[in-house]
């Protein structure tokens, strides 16, 4: 569905929901990540774009203290919660707006009650950051209506906040920032530590590549925070060497291969992924910047590899879509984006290769899987934004 027809959709349902025009229409991405996985919340290094596929929040005041929000996307499902207290976490897709209330009120601020209705393109599940867009168009809007004055990155702050601590996911601050602060046509490069940004220009003629392969998996029941307390811990035994170092960012791959031995064999091989790729993303930056595409695209192929032996977060079906779009001419390289158990392989190539690349992956992920996956373009777009 175009964007047009999507914010036409939440609007003509606010108006026909609650009798009356919306206040605002919100508009907050979603995401693709070049390079640079599982590093963000080591105090490290990203490189993601915001896409042109986007969480859409109709919303109006009310004279009360309550939310009440219809997902259409969820069967039309609505939730009506308080936002002058925490409110009671459910463990559906409420949780999202619930925990940027939870954040507000932590902040000091005053969420005024609201109505809305929430629709979206981005694909659940995917690994491209669903929940980070409905949270940053929630917490943008109620910065908008309150008056709240939130600079663009503290709001990204204030949603991971609301992730790590109510939802229960432990995120780094990757997704939440380059859906408020993406910019179009660039992909940014993120210092997780400083939260200092740098925009590069996407080469021109250059497309990104996504492929879903249909396989769902839930972070919050998953791997993810078992991956960051193994990071955790190699951090606190080699402090015992380095005792300066506070995160994976701190280690160099010399200091680490050194005292390996020091670290049970798991922990060295997941700290060693994390220490390899924030080189890789400095690198691919620097090859954005001077047209390098081939390089960049075998320091993706090299990404894939080592988040598939030493991470240990791909599945055989993102192989099976890596290798497939990698074969092709045209295609400078391919990496699983996400956090990895399933969702999204992205590949970067010519424009004039993707549909080849397009038929390729469903050749083969059909003849191996019996099904086809989901097969789209990207564009680099802008950040949260009110559009109407």
């Amino acid at each position: 569905m175009s964007e047009h027809l999507l914010q036409k959709k939440v609007t003509d349902t606010f108006q026909t929901r609650f009798h009356e025009a919306p206040a605002m229409v919100v508009r907050a991405p979603g995401r693709v990540n070049l390079i640079g996985e599982h590093t963000d919340y080591n105090d490290g290094f990203v490189l993601p774009v915001a896409v042109d596929r986007a969480a859409w929040l109709a919303i109006g005041p009310r004279d009360d203290s309550w939310a009440t929000v219809r997902a259409l996307d969820m069967r039309n499902d609505e939730k009506t919660f308080p936002v002058d207290r925490t409110p009671s976490s459910g463990g559906g897709w409420s949780d999202y707006p619930q925990g940027v209330v939870w954040a507000l009120l932590e902040q000091g601020f005053a969420p005024g009650g609201i109505n809305g209705v929430l629709s979206s393109d981005v694909p659940v599940g995917a690994g491209m950051s669903s929940s980070a867009a409905v949270e940053v168009a929630f917490a943008y809007a109620w910065d908008q209506l309150g008056g709240f004055g939130m600079k663009l990155s503290d709001l990204a702050l204030l949603c991971q906040k609301a992730e790590n601590q109510y939802v229960g996911v432990n995120c780094g601050i990757m997704d939440q920032m380059i859906s408020a602060c993406g910019r179009a046509g660039h992909a940014m490069m993120l210092d997780t530590r400083t939260l200092e940004r740098a925009y590069f220009s996407m080469p021109a003629g250059i497309a990104v590549v996504v492929a879903d392969s249909t396989v769902r998996r839930k972070l919050s029941g998953s791997e993810y925070n078992v991956r960051r307390a193994q990071c955790e811990q190699a951090v606190s035994i080699l402090k015992e060497r380095f005792p300066d170092i506070t995160a994976l960012r701190d280690v160099t791959p010399q200091q680490l291969d050194r005292f390996q031995t020091d670290l049970p064999e798991i922990v060295y091989r997941r700290a060693r992924h994390v220490v390899t790729e924030n080189n890789r993303v400095l690198q691919v930056a620097r090859d954005l910047f001077e047209g390098r595409m081939n390089h960049a695209g075998q320091l993706l192929l090299e990404g894939h590899r080592s988040l598939r032996d030493d991470y240990e977060v791909s599945i055989p079906e993102l192989d099976t879509l890596v290798q497939a779009a990698s074969e092709v001419e045209g295609c400078y390289g391919a990496r699983l984006t996400g956090a990895g158990f399933g969702g999204c392989i992205i590949a970067i190539a010519d424009e004039a290769a993707v549909p080849d690349i397009e038929a390729r992956l469903d050749e083969v992920y059909d003849a191996v899987y019996g099904k086809q996956p989901t097969v789209y373009v990207t564009l680099p777009d802008n950040g949260v934004a009110r559009v109407a």
